[in-house]
């Protein structure tokens, strides 16, 4: 008896693919995975929203500043004057940035001795809010510092 021909048949084939239980197994440690990711990034999230609405008002005023340097301290009824060019061509910001959440920021010209405000009212657009509803501006940002 040829021992060869035996042992080949009786081996058995080879397994393609994975089991339902190993496929379970991977994906349970993505779904676990998934859910570390998803709880540490979502605050990281709105933090960076934050730090976008600092440093686009921060850049607001300080082009409100230069106009007000350059225009006898007469300051700009809108924010739209920052990107308009004046008479010799010059203009203080390229463009107005929208906040994180596509809405533009508002300006408030000054009044008696309250200073000029740009404020952003957060993701709802509204005043008012918490969270990242909430509403900030330059005079609640330099007393923050």
């Amino acid at each position: 008896m040829n021992t060869a021909l035996f042992t080949r048949r009786s081996a058995r084939p080879a397994r393609h693919g994975f089991s339902l239980a190993e496929l379970m197994v991977v994906i349970v440690i993505l779904g676990l995975l998934a859910t570390l990711v998803a709880t540490n990034v979502v605050p990281m999230l709105f933090k960076a929203n934050t730090t976008v609405v600092k440093s686009d008002i921060n850049a607001i005023c300080s082009a409100i500043d230069n106009y007000l340097i350059n225009n006898g301290n007469k300051a700009p009824d809108s924010l739209d004057v920052l990107i308009t060019p004046d008479e010799n061509g010059h203009t203080y910001l390229k463009s107005l940035p929208p906040d994180p959440w596509k809405n533009a920021y508002v300006y408030e010209p000054p009044v008696g001795t309250r200073p000029y405000r740009v404020i952003c009212y957060g993701r709802d657009g509204q005043p008012g809010g918490e969270g990242e509803d909430a509403d900030m501006d330059n005079v609640t940002i330099l007393e923050r510092k």
